[in-house]
């Protein structure tokens, strides 16, 4: 973990730090805390070598290695005190953030959710839910339409609140991200889906959607949890 002297590494700083990790194969990761920015070092951080060149840099304050197994999910890390985005609306403070809306989307009855938005608005809440696609058990019961997305869509533009969206699959993300969809939430039986959790980190890194990850199922213990997270930020979403 890298903390800089300032607030925050300037662009030219963090290339040269991205540079000498590159030499051995690692990547830095920037993260975004309440007052100050911190670098993670993703990869084998165990160089001397490497830790020597950064920390000997001017600008550098400190090089510290997290013993942990979870780097970037550990309270070391700095996440701890980490501000996330959800739309306009930041999460992290000290306050409660309150999201609500049914479980399923009523594409033929767009009303019905409409409705639904605005007196949840009313009511007090922060962020806006909705199942657009639905994991089913029985393969025959309703799975969802891409109609209750721009349902959705149209209760955030009415309402003024982020959205927090289900994605299930590959073409789910690129839908939602396409939409600018400001929560992507991934469901308790998608949880150890490492594959779904590294392309969702991956592909949300360049824009402003935030990751809701909920405990799996099959989770055995706090830290699959944790690791399950350490995933998604691990390939870039910050």
């Amino acid at each position: 973990m890298i903390i800089p002297k300032a607030d925050r590494l300037q662009p030219n700083e963090l290339k040269e730090i991205e540079e000498i990790a590159k030499d051995f194969d690692c990547s830095i990761l920037e993260i975004h805390g309440r007052n100050r920015c911190v670098y993670a070092i993703l990869g084998d951080e165990n160089h001397a070598v490497m830790f020597k060149r950064i920390a000997g840099l001017p600008y550098i304050g400190k090089v510290a290695m997290i013993e942990s197994s979870y780097k970037l999910m550990d309270r070391q890390s700095g996440l701890s005190d980490h501000i996330v985005r959800m739309g306009e609306t930041e999460v992290g403070m000290d306050a409660l953030f309150v999201i609500g809306g049914p479980c399923t989307i009523d594409p033929a009855n767009p009303s019905l959710y409409l409705e639904t938005a605005h007196a949840l608005k009313e009511a007090g809440v922060d962020a806006l839910r909705g199942g657009v696609w639905k994991p089913r058990t029985n393969p025959y019961s309703y799975q969802g339409d891409n109609k209750a997305l721009e349902i959705i869509l149209q209760a955030r533009e009415e309402t003024g609140l982020p959205i927090d969206v289900e994605v299930m699959d590959a073409e789910h993300l690129k839908l939602a991200l396409e939409a600018k969809v400001d929560v992507l939430q991934v469901g308790t039986r998608n949880a150890l889906n490492y594959s779904l959790l590294k392309q969702i980190g991956r592909e949300s890194a360049e824009t402003n959607s935030a990751v809701l990850l909920k405990r799996g199922r099959h989770m055995a213990s706090p830290g699959e949890f944790i690791a399950a997270a350490e995933y998604v930020v691990a390939a870039g979403n910050p």
